[in-house]
């Protein structure tokens, strides 16, 4: 994908907000520190690292102001992401843009404002680090290169939380990770009214796999496994290693029958090909459990192992197969 259909790519933009697992966190000193080293090497009354979602800017770091998200449309930094470059404002009261938004003409009083895309590995811009004054402003090249170097320091910071939460063997996110997804899904999907589903898959007779052919294919095989999954997984989709040979995927903003299709076509993908490991077509399959999210799921915990249940429905009718609930 060529660097401008990126920054027109939404949905992708979205998928790796999603990736990151940062929205709703709690506060941390690494993010805060950058924010109040902004506001004096700047001498600027605000400064804010946010991430830009579907529909609200959220902080995850805010100083000067109070709040922890606001509605996108109002944002300054819904503009700096559909750029590479820094966004200045030298006085929001002169743009078309900012003239009207509450953030200018309300308590914040807003006027001038440098904003740097957090511009990820691949491509995508989850979001900006912005400093913000209350009087018209310019902001000199070196001030820029600062904001830069700011910037990047909040993208290593989001790095190294993710490879925290990211399996070493297959690149899934980690149970862990996965599950604090998961409970960010359930807190927008009841904020929404929007429906999402778990498709719970576990590899049949794994055990005999690593028995007869050694730890190393049985590696292989989940590697393998791994990448055709992805094949099949929509951009906000979140796939995590839940266990050993147990897999899970978070299918937002889709309900029962959506999901079970996706099962459905993952078990096909598993078993119609032969994966070819150190010289050898091994035939694998799985089984899945599927699970809607209803007003009576509770947490993620209580979500998984509802849908573990549906895989174990699956398991004793035979594996290789798909059970939903």
């Amino acid at each position: 994908m060529q660097d401008c259909e990126k920054l027109l790519d939404e949905p992708g933009r979205l998928a790796a907000v999603r990736r990151y697992a940062v929205l709703d966190t709690a506060p941390e000193e690494p993010f805060d520190k950058l924010t109040r080293l902004v506001c004096n090497v700047l001498e600027v009354p605000y400064a804010a690292v946010t991430l830009i979602d579907a529909d609200r800017q959220w902080f995850k770091s805010l100083v000067g102001l109070s709040g922890s998200e606001g509605p996108r449309h109002e944002s300054f930094c819904t503009h700096t992401i559909k750029t590479r470059d820094p966004m200045i404002v030298p006085d929001a009261t002169l743009d078309p843009r900012f003239r009207d938004s509450p953030l200018v003409t309300g308590a914040a009083g807003i006027r001038s404002y440098l904003g740097v895309p957090l511009e990820t590995p691949d491509g995508y811009n989850l979001g900006a680090l912005c400093a913000v004054d209350t009087a018209p402003r310019t902001f000199s090249n070196s001030q820029i290169e600062i904001m830069k170097s700011f910037a990047s320091l909040v993208l290593d910071e989001l790095e190294l939380r993710q490879i925290a939460l990211s399996d070493a063997l297959t690149g899934a996110m980690t149970r862990r990770g996965w599950l604090a997804a998961v409970e960010k899904e359930m807190a927008r999907s009841a904020r929404r009214g929007t429906q999402a589903a778990i498709v719970l898959f576990d590899v049949d007779h794994f055990k005999t796999i690593n028995d007869t052919h050694g730890h190393a294919v049985g590696d292989a095989v989940l590697q393998a496994l791994t990448r055709r999954c992805l094949l099949h997984l929509g951009p906000a989709d979140a796939l995590g290693r839940i266990g050993g040979e147990e897999f899970a995927v978070l299918v937002p903003d889709a309900g029962l029958p959506e999901a079970m299709e996706l099962a459905e076509r993952l078990r096909r993908s598993f078993s119609d090909a032969p994966i070819e490991v150190a010289g050898q077509a091994l035939r694998v399959t799985a089984s899945f459990g599927v699970q809607g999210l209803d007003g009576d799921t509770g947490n993620a915990g209580s979500w998984l192992a509802a849908a573990d249940r549906r895989l174990y429905e699956a398991k004793a009718a035979g594996r290789n197969r798909c059970h939903g609930g």
